[in-house]
């Protein structure tokens, strides 16, 4: 392995334990948000897609990032936002969907069958897995999340909408 591809090894392990502000218990990279490192004589870049173009906590995100790896000593950092392509759901990865039931949020099914019928009534609950869940609302505790409740357990719960 070259010392390049060493340091960008390192590099996303780090991007590993930045967390997303609003779902503490994703990194960035586990929602999918960070999509490119590169490493060269004048240091770090990393390539970031925000969730949606007017997410409030990317300022955030950046500002993590930047002391993420300042802190492992991969200085200097640059943090490059990309709205091209447009972030998916797709782009989460199957660690953090699971980590997202395990948190109490439904994750998203494929973006492909976004807005489509099945979904909003085949949603399964993240705390007893059952289909037999409801739609309360389009919009839960964020814009990116629907309100659900299932009616095994009579829980409620946000699932995390397909984009």
């Amino acid at each position: 392995m070259s010392a390049v591809e060493s340091a960008e090894h390192r590099v996303w392990a780090v991007l590993e334990q930045v967390p997303d502000p609003e779902i503490p218990v994703l990194s960035v990279v586990d929602l999918g948000i960070a999509r490119a490192v590169r490493v060269d004589e004048q240091g770090v870049e990393v390539t970031i897609t925000p969730t949606y173009s007017g997410c409030p906590a990317m300022h955030a995100i950046e500002q993590e990032i930047r002391s993420a790896l300042a802190g492992a000593g991969l200085a200097p950092v640059r943090v490059r936002t990309v709205l091209d392509p447009a972030w998916s759901t797709d782009w989460m990865s199957e660690s953090g969907k699971r980590k997202l039931a395990e948190y109490g949020i439904a994750p998203p099914g494929p973006a492909s069958c976004a807005g489509t019928a099945p979904l909003q009534w085949r949603v399964r609950c993240p705390r007893c897995g059952s289909l037999a869940t409801r739609l309360l609302s389009e919009f839960g505790s964020t814009a990116c999340k629907a309100l659900y409740q299932c009616r095994e357990c009579l829980e409620p719960f946000d699932y995390f909408k397909p984009l």
